[in-house]
């Protein structure tokens, strides 16, 4: 797949490639809820003073983003990209499903046998070496596996096969085999695609604003201009929570998810907060995030972790708890790892937007995420997760073996608003990690911007990496 590549960083003076243009378009998704009320929260209501002169900025207002590159929202319809896609890239093929899932069980099962068969201390005497070699055993499988998670996934969004029956049945054999609750995610996920980059309805990775990230580290919000600079070390620590415990605090607390439950019908969502105490999680069927007609689904991902649950017990009691660690559980923290890695990644960039609540639409949302590269583990492995992610917010229905095609497709009508960014191939993918935790920490709107441009909010951080954040005005 031919990508456009962002620019290496240098502050401020990239090439305009990841623009998007006028704002003209109010459509939504058809599948979509209507637009929720105003923001009462929008930054850009803050007072603030810019280097600018105040009079340039009433005459010379212009959206930009993190990079300073010029910004404009797009205008293109769901429509325009439904009809640039050709109609086989829509065709679902159950045979050519079931055969990657065929592929990925075959794979982590063959990997398993042999590397039990031989790598032994009578075959490998040394002991570093085999230990090494064991090590290799569980990042191979944590690829194999989330690779048959990606055929999950495919089966949540009915793009596995044009039979619901079967999608269902394999998509919860193979995430309770994960230890992932089929039916609660794959809700929760739905919610998601329907609100991309939606400021207070998005379910994953919704940035922090400027209050709540000045909450977080103990400041004023006029002051976080003032806060020195993030350590590496800190960096680095934050990085490791995210990409060990970041899925499961997800599906246990709902962190990174919208907070905002009250608004859930039948009053469900009342009183809810995230966190481990506030009765937001994907295993409870009286969770806000589920209506009270999908209680039995979320019993029946429960049932599928049950089941798993009792049989990895039984594998630890029976053949050791070390070796179930090294045979399954080190293989499953890679699988989250990779899972977080590219759910970040897909949705947090310098380069994306974010919308209040009065300036998004289904497009504009779905136009916010960003495609990478991940060479023969991301393409091949893994599906093109990585590698197709913006078509897959437009039309989740399409298999991954046709998105490489629509993707190609739907480029001619996106234009300069679609955005990829796969400088440095795999490596740059894993570097993106760390740079993009140091880059976008929260959102702000930007100073004098009217209309549908001051509802459109852009990553900011407190390390002097891009365009600075805006001086706030402390209240006398």
């Amino acid at each position: 797949m031919t990508t456009t590549a962002l620019p290496s960083e240098t502050a401020l003076r990239r090439l305009a490639t990841t623009d998007s243009t006028p704002t003209t378009s109010t459509d939504i998704s058809p599948i979509d809820s209507p637009r929720s009320s105003p923001s009462s929260t929008s930054l850009s209501s803050m007072a603030s003073e810019d280097a600018a002169p105040a009079k340039q900025l009433r005459e010379t207002p212009e959206l930009v983003d993190s990079y300073g590159n010029k910004f404009e929202i797009p205008d293109y319809t769901i429509g325009d990209i439904h009809k640039a896609i050709p109609k086989h890239c829509f065709e679902r093929s159950a045979a050519t499903g079931l055969y990657y899932v065929a592929r990925d069980m075959l794979a982590l099962a063959t990997t398993f046998y042999f590397t039990n068969r031989f790598l032994t201390a009578e075959n490998v005497p040394s002991t570093p070496l085999r230990a090494a070699l064991w090590a290799a055993y569980t990042f191979v499988q944590g690829c194999f596996g989330t690779g048959l998670w990606v055929m999950a996934h495919e089966c949540g969004h009915q793009s596995f096969s044009p039979s619901k029956v079967l999608n269902d049945t394999v998509g919860w054999v193979c995430h309770s085999l994960l230890l992932v609750p089929y039916f609660s995610w794959k809700i929760s996920h739905g919610k998601h695609h329907k609100a991309t980059g939606h400021m207070e309805r998005d379910m994953v990775f919704v940035p922090k604003t400027r209050e709540e990230f000045s909450s977080r580290v103990g400041r004023f919000a006029h002051e976080l201009h003032e806060l020195t600079e993030e350590t590496p070390l800190a960096t680095a620590f934050h990085l490791l929570y995210q990409q060990l415990g970041g899925w499961p605090a997800y599906l246990l607390t709902n962190v990174t998810g919208h907070n905002k439950h009250g608004g859930q019908r039948n009053g469900r969502g009342e009183g809810y907060k995230n966190g481990l105490t506030g009765g937001v999680n994907h295993f409870n069927p009286r969770s806000p995030l589920y209506d009270a007609k999908d209680s039995h689904l979320i019993v029946l991902s429960d049932l599928g972790l049950a089941i798993v649950g009792t049989i990895l017990f039984t594998i630890g009691k029976n053949f050791g708890w070390s070796n179930l660690l090294v045979w399954y559980f080190i293989p499953y923290l890679w699988v989250n790892h990779w899972l977080v890695a590219i759910t970040f990644l897909q949705h947090t960039d310098p380069s994306l937007p974010h919308y209040s609540p009065t300036s998004w639409t289904y497009t504009r949302g779905a136009a916010a995420t960003i495609d990478r590269e991940f060479g023969f583990i991301g393409r091949q492995l893994m599906h093109g997760i990585v590698e197709t992610h913006v078509l897959h917010h437009y039309v989740s229905t399409i298999p991954f073996y046709h998105a490489d095609e629509a993707t190609e497709a739907i480029k001619g009508v996106m234009g300069k608003h679609y955005r990829s960014d796969t400088k440095g191939g795999p490596l740059g993918f894993i570097r993106s990690l760390y740079t993009n935790l140091r880059r976008c920490q929260w959102v702000e709107t930007l100073p004098g911007m009217e209309g549908e441009n001051a509802g459109v909010f852009f990553f900011r951080n407190r390390n002097g990496m891009l365009l600075p954040p805006k001086v706030i005005a402390a209240s006398s």
